[in-house]
């Protein structure tokens, strides 16, 4: 199965303009190299310089930047930048419920500069969505357990949230069938485990369940957010649209008429979905200056990604490779109140510009998604 995906993988860098014969990978590193860009968790060689493994501080033969470039701050766990990068490759292949070009077709129409976000000015004289195939795709698990919970939220916050038996259920059945029931989750899941994040599918489940769906309060006290209802259904607080980074979720309010695209700040470099993109519209009478999300995903690939950034980056930006470019995630944490042994809720997790890979980059990644499996084979 692993020597699959990495066959996979470089069939989609392939198709990226970046061919390689997977029989022929060969990475070389500059003898006495003095940096851990693209070396952390590597194994002990004599010939460099300066070290990048697990124990180096021990040692004390660390390069100069491992601490910024290998270290998850504040666990003890090693995660460098790399391996994140190396994974979320892996996460984008496992992508099989991602819309086709024939089940998804956009029409981004004006693209504004930076400077012009805030102008609440409708350039667009079409919806953004001009064709969803929903019988193919809401049809699928993943699909259907989204669109169930989406519809339980106030949007404005300083409304309490109140649960029916049934809403709690359709959380956990998202969670299952997301995270449980696809390769994707169960890949996400695999990684965090042999990183000892976690020491079992079931506490892996209950930290997203407590992290995405747990209540906190944006607005006079009251139990009215999650970093679910933020990040996936939008909220209202302060006369504006406040989160709102899930493709479906605009397609949907867009399909009703309660929602008017005005125009694009950004467009991925993706010639394919999953693509990003950073959208101004008007939500039923209130404004969302940027609100960015990644287009043409499935429900798992959106909670994989905010979740792998905010488990091993939380509170900072996380950069993610998807079929050879990157996309960096921030993500924010609620600082208000907290959850288990002070774990805290997410608060919010969207994309930001996305951007091409140069070719040494590229080859960095192989050479990071090469050794992630080599760590994985017996």
């Amino acid at each position: 199965m692993k020597v699959i995906l990495v066959a996979l993988l470089c069939v989609t860098l392939f198709c990226q303009g970046y061919s390689i014969q997977l029989s022929h990978i060969c990475f070389c590193l500059p003898a006495g190299a003095t940096s851990c860009k693209g070396r952390c968790d590597e194994k002990y060689n004599s010939q460099n310089q300066c070290h990048c493994n697990s124990k180096c501080t021990q040692y004390k033969n660390c390069c100069s930047d491992y601490t910024d470039l290998c270290k998850s701050e504040g666990s003890g766990i090693v995660i460098s930048d790399a391996e994140i990068k190396a994974v979320s490759e892996i996460l984008y292949a496992l992508d099989s419920n991602k819309a086709s070009a024939s089940e998804l077709i956009i029409d981004p129409q004006a693209l504004v500069p930076d400077s012009q976000t805030s102008l609440q000015i409708d350039l667009s004289s079409g919806p953004l969505y001009r064709y969803v195939d929903e019988e193919a795709l809401f049809s699928r698990p993943t699909y259907a357990a989204l669109l169930a919970v989406l519809d339980n939220y106030h949007r404005m916050t300083g409304q309490a949230e109140d649960f029916s038996p049934q809403q709690l259920a359709e959380q956990d059945t998202f969670l299952k069938e997301t995270m449980s029931n696809t390769k994707l989750g169960r890949e996400l899941f695999a990684f965090l485990y042999t990183k000892g994040i976690y020491s079992s599918e079931e506490e892996f489940i209950q930290d997203l369940k407590m992290m995405w769906f747990g209540l906190y309060s944006r607005n006079n006290k009251k139990m009215d957010s999650s970093g679910f209802e933020h990040v996936f259904a939008g909220e209202v607080k302060g006369g504006k649209v406040s989160g709102f980074h899930n493709w479906i979720q605009f397609y949907l309010l867009e399909k009703r008429g309660v929602l008017n695209y005005y125009s694009h700040s950004f467009d991925g470099p993706w010639a394919t979905y999953p693509d990003a993109m950073g959208m101004q519209f008007m939500w039923d009478g209130y404004f969302k200056q940027i609100g960015s999300a990644v287009i043409g995903s499935s429900p798992e690939f959106d909670l994989a990604i905010y979740s792998l950034c905010y488990i091993t980056r939380p509170g900072k930006q996380c950069h993610l490779s998807l079929g050879g470019n990157e996309l960096t995630v921030q993500t924010y944490t609620w600082e208000n109140s907290f959850y288990g042994n002070g774990k805290k809720f997410i608060a919010s997790a969207f994309p930001v510009t996305p951007r091409m890979k140069t070719s040494a980059e590229h080859h960095e990644i192989y050479r990071a998604v090469w050794l992630y499996f080599l760590k994985l084979m017996p």
